[in-house]
């Protein structure tokens, strides 16, 4: 486990997983979000700067990138050796986005980046609502298939901390 990806619905928790696993295996953790969010509430990057970021970390030896960002996820599955896919419920994840809120409620949080405030973003919640229809066949298929690598396909928080306990 040198070059691992983190996938899910967001609330799901990636960015925490990064975190745990990053300080059990002191591998890097690079957060998708603060590379492709610019300073100054909510502004994205344009696509090329994204992907020049994007391909910089990756072509490091090692690393743990958490974030979905679908466009680039047949890139980063090239490139890991292990996939963690967090496919949690429609409501562990809205419940997760919304502890995530009211904790941070007006300030950055450490895995976004610079300047983009936590707060109720009705659009972020339809597409919570969604992710799971419009990604969990996509994803499946993605990692279906996937050779030489380890997939990890956690249902519920109970199994990922298992897994991370287990390390």
């Amino acid at each position: 486990m040198q070059r691992v990806i983190i996938i899910g619905c967001g609330g799901s928790g990636k960015s925490t997983l990064a975190r745990a696993l990053g300080e059990k295996t002191g591998l890097p953790v690079v957060h998708l979000d603060q590379i492709f969010w610019s300073p100054g509430n909510w502004q994205h990057l344009e696509k090329e700067v994204f992907d020049r970021r994007l391909m910089e970390e990756l072509d490091r030896p090692q690393w743990i990138l958490d974030g979905n960002f679908n466009r680039t996820i047949p890139l980063r599955l090239e490139k890991c050796d292990t996939v963690i896919w967090l496919d949690y419920s429609r409501l562990t994840c809205i419940l997760g986005w919304l502890k995530r809120v009211i904790s941070n409620w007006g300030k950055t949080r450490p895995d976004m980046g610079p300047d983009c405030k936590e707060w109720l973003d009705p659009e972020f919640l339809k597409w919570l609502w969604n992710f799971n229809r419009n990604n969990r066949q996509k994803y499946r298929d993605m990692l279906s298939g996937c050779t030489g690598k380890k997939i990890y396909i956690f249902r519920n928080r109970c199994q990922t901390r298992k897994f991370l306990n287990s390390l």
